[in-house]
């Protein structure tokens, strides 16, 4: 995930660019940079870091002109370093690109073959040369970027200028967005739209396969096939805050709705496909030190708890290794029986987390090896863990986490299959078959999503209950006790997440037609005991609501609602149950009239006890 920004007209572009990329800044942190194109000459500057690194390098004020192009990185291909940074260069052509290209290195062999250096690790760098090797054969650099957009495989949107065209940007995109927009004194391009509405309101959204031309003064939409397309204008009508969550009515929302795009995020560039592996480079643990870790712990707090059960279920079944899953508070304040060289997986959205963060340092220094799984690049856990896997979410505004939950268990897909590989647990063929269903999730998470009718239908039904209960079983119990927890976070419901076979023991005391029970019961080994669960539920006269894999016909006669989702191997149900609890908690919450983004007492980030 990175931003774009450019900008062609009649004002100093550099400021302009450097506030586009302030906007932007969420969507990567690693590196930063402009190029400038003025008076036939193209300047770039660029720096590792944070904005501010950037902006620093800029204060001499040495780059003047009206047409440049920037971005924010989040490091994919190649490590976060200034020689990785955008923009890169091939001769008089410059870009910028956001995505990830699959067949970047059949195409860097050939382009080497061919005789051009590169002087990058990126995959960007290759659309460089591409586009350069076409304008040299004295096409128009429209048709180069034509051409070079069917040659790519993956997910892109670019923006390239060239000295030859000058006061000309042209941009494409398939996979990743893309807006422009224009005003009086010029016309602007971004990855996101927020950046634009400084300048102008009326934007245009490129579809996948366009080809746009930004001049000074007018902006020209083309097909795949060069054909003219009319630019479909939108009038943007938020304000600042309403920006930011495009067009959803609130944060919340928005952030569920980004999952598709957050687990995609988290895979990208993480996994050598051909050997079955996951690539980690952040991870800072040899082969050896995995093969010899004892015992693995996994610590967190609330939501992050959660993610780490999925992975207790999800290492033991994988790698067959026993784990060990403690809350972050608990885990501090008694004596943990941790050796030297133990696994220690801490996980924390902001990485702040207090307790998280008092745990890990307890297990560094008794010996073992601490591993963060955070979203938040620079935070303290990411800065004092021996290793760390960003979950490359993006800014998670609303407190009731989403989309950091998603990114957490992907995350924790990418360890198991690391560590399977590594112990000889799973071959190579194993780990193909695995990537596939990851990579099949994006997808998946996109049909759940298409549910949300459904599933607000449902919160009309029960949003002025008083109680619910959660049942699930195996890698879905903790997906339970996460969609309790948000309906608790959110509405102020009462709600709690059993094991279904400990209804029995002490919950069912509690059923009756007034308390509604929600029934996680996916077609894998444990479905007949789960549908026995739900029998005894009903014997109770409780509402049932029943989420079930897709074809299962078995319980709509024993549920009142029954909600699916795709068919997926077991191990990969969490994602998807967990969405459609989302959905659930969101819109009982909306209807009970309550702001979902700032529930009471809560805070996003808990730096203290």
């Amino acid at each position: 995930m990175c931003g774009i920004i450019g900008y062609v007209g009649r004002e100093a572009a550099t400021p302009i660019l450097l506030a586009g990329l302030k906007r932007l800044e969420y969507r990567g942190y690693d590196s930063a940079g402009i190029a400038i194109l003025h008076d036939g000459e193209l300047s770039i500057r660029r720096s590792v870091g944070k904005l501010h690194n950037l902006e620093t390098v800029l204060q001499d004020g040495s780059l003047q002109g009206s047409i440049g192009i920037g971005h924010t990185r989040w490091a994919t291909h190649g490590r976060p370093s200034e020689q990785n940074a955008h923009p890169h260069r091939s001769g008089d052509i410059v870009l910028v690109h956001n995505g990830i290209i699959e067949n970047f290195l059949t195409l860097k062999y050939r382009l080497e073959s061919e005789g051009y250096r590169f002087e990058s690790e990126t995959d960007t760098e290759v659309i460089a040369h591409l586009i350069a090797s076409i304008v040299r054969r004295g096409l128009k650099l429209e048709e180069a970027v034509r051409l070079v957009s069917q040659e790519l495989h993956g997910s892109y949107a670019i923006a390239v200028m060239s000295v030859s065209e000058p006061g000309r940007i042209f941009v494409s995109r398939s996979g990743c967005p893309l807006v422009v927009g224009r005003n009086d004194h010029g016309t602007f391009l971004a990855s996101d739209v927020t950046p634009l509405l400084a300048h102008t309101r009326d934007v245009t959204f490129l579809d996948d396969g366009d080809i746009g031309l930004l001049t000074e003064s007018d902006i020209f939409i083309l097909g795949p096939n060069g054909e003219a397309k009319p630019r479909q204008i939108v009038t943007i009508d938020w304000d600042a805050e309403a920006a930011e969550k495009g067009g959803f009515q609130d944060f919340m929302i928005k952030e569920i709705h980004e999952q598709p795009q957050v687990i995609s995020d988290t895979l990208r560039g993480r996994f050598n496909y051909e050997l079955g592996e996951a690539d980690l480079p952040d991870l800072a643990m040899t082969n050896e030190e995995l093969i010899n870790a004892r015992r693995i712990w996994i610590v967190a707090c609330g939501t992050s708890w959660h993610s780490g059960l999925v992975g207790k279920y999800l290492f033991e079944e994988m790698l067959r290794r026993p784990v060990q899953v403690d809350i972050g508070s608990e885990f501090r304040y008694r004596q943990p029986m941790i050796q030297k060289d133990d696994l220690f997986i801490a996980i924390s959205q902001s990485g702040e987390t207090a307790d998280t963060l008092a745990a890990a340092r307890e297990a560094k220094r008794l010996g073992a090896r601490v591993l963060a799984i955070v979203n938040v690049v620079g935070s303290t856990l990411a800065r004092e863990a021996d290793g760390v896997i960003f979950t490359r979410c993006g800014p998670e505004i609303s407190v009731a986490s989403t989309k950091a939950f998603t990114g957490q268990v992907v995350a924790l897909y990418l360890l198991a299959l690391h560590v399977g590989r590594v112990r000889n647990v799973l071959s190579p063929e194993e780990g193909r078959w695995w990537l596939d269903h990851f990579l099949m999730l994006p997808g998946h998470v996109e049909q759940v999503l298409k549910q949300e009718e459904a599933i607000k239908a449902v919160a009309a039904a029960y949003y002025e209950k008083r109680n619910f209960l959660y049942l699930g079983r195996g890698i879905n119990y903790p997906i339970a006790l996460e969609g309790a927890l948000k309906l608790k976070e959110i509405s102020y419901i009462h709600a709690e997440g059993y094991a279904a076979g400990e209804m029995k023991h002490g919950p069912i005391a509690l059923i009756d037609e007034d308390m509604p029970v929600v029934v996680l019961s996916p077609k894998d080994r444990l479905y007949d005991k789960s549908v026995n669960n739900l029998m005894e539920v009903r014997a109770r006269n409780a509402p049932v609501i029943a989420f079930v894999t897709e074809g299962d016909r078995q319980l709509d006669r024993l549920a009142d609602y029954v909600l699916s989702i795709p068919e997926v191997h077991p191990l990969l149900t969490p994602i998807l149950f967990a969405v459609e609890l989302q959905l659930l908690a969101y819109h009982v919450a909306v209807m009970r009239g309550l702001d979902v983004d700032k529930p009471r007492n809560l805070a996003k980030s808990v730096t203290v006890e």
